[in-house]
């Protein structure tokens, strides 16, 4: 595999804040659920139900909801604030029970977060011209209907 790469739901506006907020400020390759097919090499090393969350392939292992948004967001800020949170809650025993019930509260609730932050999703863009435009605007950030 040629470079680690976020996977993600690309049907989901406030998904997509985030994808592309990582794919502008780390190295990681991001790609959304529909682009897939074109991704074999990444595709089989997903879990059988790989669209019930995000995940982060690195060479080494798959990291699977919570745990791909915490290896997101540790190369984000591996030296800084974010990173030595990071490192401090990896001490508490409950750390990773507590990552994945976060994790899941924001996954199920997507539709409430995407209306504070959010953007037009790829899979909604296709064959639309205006969608950057209206990207740009913010006219989506109140009305996506994430699944």
């Amino acid at each position: 595999m040629p470079e680690p790469t976020l996977v993600y739901d690309d049907d989901c506006g406030f998904c997509t804040w985030w994808a592309d907020y990582f794919d502008e400020r780390t190295d990681l390759r991001v790609i959304g659920f529909e682009d897939l097919p074109d991704y074999p090499e990444v595709r089989e090393r997903l879990p059988e139900y790989y669209e019930e969350c995000s995940h982060l392939v690195t060479d080494e292992r798959v990291y699977s909801c919570g745990a791909s948004i915490e290896e997101a967001l540790r190369r984000y800020d591996s030296g800084g604030p974010v990173g030595s949170a990071l490192r401090f809650l990896r001490n508490f025993e409950d750390y990773e029970r507590v990552r994945e019930w976060g994790y899941r509260q924001v996954a199920d609730n997507r539709d409430k977060w995407g209306r504070v932050m959010s953007k037009t999703p790829p899979a909604r863009q296709k064959g639309s011209s205006d969608a950057d435009d209206a990207d740009d605007a913010g006219a989506d950030a109140n009305t996506d209907d994430e699944r």
